[in-house]
């Protein structure tokens, strides 16, 4: 069985929204024609509470693949629930998805709506022939809870099947700054392929001695080393064990780096110019261009630069981005060169997050077993502030 492997459209993202729906109607359409089945492992949305209008274009994006000729059919579901699919489309909620515990998450209404196959606490079976492939999905959970869920729930394989478990975390091995996060030694064994999101260049990694894949995202979102390479997705063969990637049209991204150290207020400008021609050269493709600025200043030296101006001159050319966080004195620039590779791979919230959980642990602050995590999703979890601190407050009392 041919298995497509898609992940983080991010629908709804405001700075690139029409790159990510276009990126995504392209991954899906590809994939729903070279393959028989297809997981999405989180992050179909770029917001827990999307717009209407956002909705309504991932419906109209699922629609469209739901009805192509699958290989494969749901044979079985197993969890929590219920099935509303027939499609062999299955998802499950992501990090920007994640809604305080209860709460319906936008995932959730794709499946109610019969557009996806939600195994975020479930397992799906499909069958192609006589060949039966079992997916165990877990979504939707807090980096920090992540180990605990998994050890109460225990996934384990379904007999006679391929099985995949598919997840949507963060993985010390990628992410070495945050303890909380589970380790790939961690994960349950058994499986014969491992699928996760959440990062957001692709990764081949193994798991228990076999693969682990992450597709990466299909948009751009972070303008962040790492995401020049090509978007797309994988095709995962389950007789033969290969896979390959298969690369989508997407914006052109270039990230370059300018030193100040050696440089004038002057020549600052000049070779931000410089660099941002030599990014856009002779193409016609409206590239999205970044400049990092960045080194120790010396005494006396002043780094502004006009910003918008440079927007404004290349705005039928390039979407412009100059960045001088970079800009710093010696010993906070080690500090960042330190946590830079980490940092690269996951967005600014979980990065927050993570020194954030950091923090609660060293003040040996108790919650009463609600992750700090669970927290934040409850405070975000209402536009009421009030409603908002009461539903966070009731969580913490039990009630």
């Amino acid at each position: 069985m041919k298995i497509a492997i898609l992940s983080d459209f991010h629908l709804g993202y405001e700075r690139f929204r029409e790159d990510a729906y276009r990126q995504a109607e392209e991954a899906l359409t590809r994939a729903a024609g070279l393959a028989d089945a297809m997981i999405i492992p989180g992050d179909i949305f770029d917001n827990r509470m999307p717009r209407p209008d956002v909705i309504a274009e991932a419906i109209n994006l699922f629609r469209n693949i739901s009805g192509e000729r699958w290989g494969a059919d749901v044979s079985d579901f197993i969890g929590k629930g219920k099935n509303y699919c027939r499609a062999p489309i299955i998802a499950i909620p992501g990090t920007h998805e994640r809604r305080a515990q209860d709460a319906a998450d936008p995932v959730d209404i794709l499946g109610l709506a019969g557009l996806v196959v939600d195994v975020s606490n479930a397992t799906a079976v499909l069958r192609k022939g006589d060949e039966k492939v079992a997916v165990r999905g877990i979504g939707g959970i807090a980096d920090d809870r992540f180990r605990e869920v998994v050890s109460k729930e225990n996934p384990v394989p379904v007999n006679g099947a391929f099985n995949i478990f598919m997840f949507h975390e963060s993985l010390y091995e990628l992410l070495p700054f945050n303890q909380e996060f589970m380790h790939i030694a961690e994960l349950p064994s058994g499986f014969d392929l491992y699928v996760n999101g959440h990062i957001h260049n692709k990764v081949e990694m193994k798991v228990h001695g076999k693969k682990l894949l992450i597709p990466g995202s299909t948009v751009l979102t972070q303008l962040k080393e790492g995401e020049q390479e090509p978007k797309g997705f994988y095709i995962f063969d389950t007789i033969t064990g290969r896979h390959e990637f298969v690369g989508i049209r997407s914006r052109r991204f270039v990230l370059s780096k300018i030193g100040i150290s050696q440089l004038d207020n002057e020549n600052v400008a000049d070779a931000v110019r410089k660099e941002i021609e030599r990014a856009i050269g002779n193409e016609n493709d409206m590239p999205i261009v970044r400049i990092v600025i960045d080194g120790k200043i010396p005494k006396g030296h002043n780094a502004d630069i006009e910003i918008n101006d440079l927007s404004r001159r290349y705005k039928d050319r390039a979407i412009i981005d100059v960045s001088k966080s970079g800009i710093t004195d010696g010993a906070i620039l080690e500090r960042q060169n330190m946590q830079q590779v980490s940092f690269d791979r996951i967005s600014v919230r979980d990065y927050g997050l993570g020194i954030f959980l950091e923090k609660v642990r060293q003040a040996g602050i108790s919650t009463g077993g609600v992750g700090p995590a669970e927290l934040l999703d409850l405070l975000g979890s209402e536009t009421n502030r009030e409603k908002a601190v009461k539903k966070a407050l009731d969580r913490l009392a039990g009630t």
